[in-house]
């Protein structure tokens, strides 16, 4: 346990964000670390997103304790963030009650500070009776929503509880090794000797066992190595790439997968992404790692805006999805997405499929991708294009690869589909 002098502010930082994110605003719009510097970014960082990865459990035992609902938006994120601060064990349970009770404060809210105090003393009385209580909540026990359950569990009957506990893991930390400056076993020894473990997996990816910042990992300033998730890791692998080739990245940002089809052959690349702020990462990622490929800002089925003609021999669609494979990288999007979402994906997804298809020459391979684990956005949107286009055909993966990667302890979840012209 440590008890920080600071967690009050880190209560109030916190609670802000998780507010904003109940009320419908994505992380991603509003940065969970903007303008805090020092330990108390860590610990916000740790706060917002530990609390919406357990937002299932902490929503349902403020029900519990608070039987006529808690109307202020910011005491509510407050007391899940407490919630949170309490069972994670970081924090003795008087200094969490205590901290909450004076954030009411720093938030101009002291009328609420009897409130807080009382549930949260009222928690730590019954909070094993409340635990088994909730234990036949699926919600509360699984941390997901109701329809997301029952989507996964539909899906995959035989381990959707593995799959959904893996969405409130803490992510892996996973490494690409560029190739062309040593192997994964090599770097495994290198950073041993720099008093970090990890692990090299078969394909050649690299996992650490605990994260650590990208300026603490040797070669990462000169392009030696890239933080890039192992499954993430599979698609370049995947394209069947060789010498020569033209080839499409159709939804580059940030450029991880990009980065790697130029590490593993000596192709003729094009970077597609419809945001041009989010170009200029890819661009960054090339500068880093010394790699040439050409970057445009574009709409990937709008072909008409940035095609000149010329036809691509591989094409990489990581497409946008509802990222239900990563949700513990983002855990907002639990909570933000809705149960039509995957469907909504899936005709975009199409109508990217039918486009692309039009600028991959013949004989040519697509490499369709989601970080998605819904089947309606995966083998549904493959199977509903190959019923449009003859001409498609399926092939299989290198090494016979399922075409689901579901998250585990090493990888994200992905799809992958493989298909020629």
């Amino acid at each position: 346990m440590k008890a920080s002098p600071e967690l009050a502010a880190v209560f109030v930082a916190a609670c802000r964000v998780v507010a904003r994110v109940l009320a419908g605003s994505s992380l991603a719009s509003q940065p969970a670390s903007a303008g805090l510097e020092g330990s108390l970014r860590g610990a916000t960082m740790d706060m917002v997103y530990g609390t919406l990865r357990r937002f299932g459990r902490g929503d349902a035992i403020l029900a519990r304790l608070a039987h006529k609902g808690v109307p202020d938006p910011q005491i509510r994120a407050l007391l899940l963030c407490a919630l949170y601060a309490i069972e994670s064990a970081h924090y003795a349970d008087h200094v969490a009650v205590d901290q909450a009770v004076r954030a009411c404060d720093r938030l101009r809210k002291p009328v609420a500070k009897r409130f807080v105090n009382g549930l949260l003393r009222t928690y730590l009385r019954e909070r094993e009776a409340i635990g088994t209580a909730l234990a036949a909540d699926l919600v509360a026990r699984t941390m997901h929503p109701d329809w997301w359950i029952e989507s996964v569990r539909r899906a995959y009957p035989a381990v959707w509880e593995a799959v959904l506990a893996a969405g409130n893991q803490h992510p892996p930390m996973g490494l690409r090794v560029n190739q062309h400056r040593g192997s994964a076993d090599e770097y495994v020894a290198r950073l041993e000797r720099e008093s970090m473990r990890a692990r090299a997996l078969g394909g050649g990816e690299v996992v650490l066992e605990a994260p650590v910042s990208v300026d603490r990992l040797p070669g990462f300033a000169d392009g030696a190595v890239s933080v890039q998730d192992a499954g993430a890791q599979r698609a370049a692998r995947y394209l069947d790439l060789a010498d020569g080739q033209y080839v499409l990245d159709a939804c580059a940002a940030p450029g991880g997968k990009a980065s790697q089809i130029l590490e593993l052959a000596e192709v003729e690349l094009l970077a597609l992404d419809v945001d041009p702020a989010r170009c200029e990462r890819i661009r960054q990622n090339f500068q880093r790692l010394g790699l040439q490929g050409r970057v445009e800002a574009g709409d990937c089925a709008e072909t008409g805006q940035w095609w000149d003609g010329r036809a691509f021999d591989r094409i990489l669609a990581d497409v946008p999805c509802t990222a239900s494979g990563i949700a513990r990288r983002h855990p907002d999007i639990k909570w933000l997405r809705r149960p039509g979402d995957p469907a909504r994906f899936a005709a975009a997804q199409l109508l990217i499929l039918e486009a692309l298809w039009r600028v991959l020459a013949p004989g040519g391979k697509l490499l369709y991708v989601t970080c998605s684990v819904f089947p309606e956005e995966n083998a549904s949107v493959v199977d509903a294009f190959c019923a449009l286009q003859p001409a498609a055909r399926r092939l299989e993966l290198p090494g016979n690869a399922p075409a689901q990667l579901l998250p585990g302890d090493d990888n994200d979840g992905f799809y992958f589909a493989l298909l020629q012209k």
